[in-house]
């Protein structure tokens, strides 16, 4: 490795919440620099979710980021000549941020609605563990499973 390690950058909480991980969810929402577009989707999202469940907005966000957040992902090595699916275990910044990923990534492939209702319906949908998001976790998972045998590759 060259260089020195990236420094860890503190991250501002939420304004409205005042919460680190929904700071670092309108981070991740956000598109050329447009914060205040990104926390007005997280604000129409939460009054979605409390609408729609009757339950707390931040409950609901957190137990999804919960549910989706994966213990063991899968990572390519190559070991003479052959590439191997080697299965690793995540730390859990490194979870928190894939699952946010793939939330978004479920919630930007959906079409025909607003960015703030496909979210929510992520959202309360990996809150009950179904949807795209989880369903990328459980395929995750059967990989690792599936290549438990080259496990004793990793370093």
């Amino acid at each position: 490795m060259r260089g020195k390690k990236a420094p860890k950058r503190i991250i501002k909480p939420d304004q409205k919440y005042g919460r680190e991980d929904v700071g670092k969810f309108i981070n991740y929402i956000m598109h050329g620099g447009k914060k205040s577009t990104a926390q007005n989707i997280i604000n129409d999202t939460f009054e979605i979710i409390s609408a729609k469940t009757k339950l707390d907005p931040l409950e609901v966000f957190e137990t999804a980021i919960k549910n989706v957040a994966p213990t063991v992902e899968i990572r390519g090595r190559r070991v003479g000549g052959a590439n191997y699916q080697i299965p690793v275990s995540v730390r859990s910044e490194r979870s928190f941020t894939v699952g946010c990923r793939w939330i978004l990534a479920a919630a930007r492939a959906k079409k025909g609605k607003r960015m703030a209702e496909k979210l929510a319906e992520e959202l309360i949908s990996a809150f009950n563990n179904e949807g795209a998001a989880i369903k990328k976790k459980q395929d995750t998972y059967r990989m690792a499973e599936a290549n438990r045998a080259f496990a004793h590759f990793s370093r």
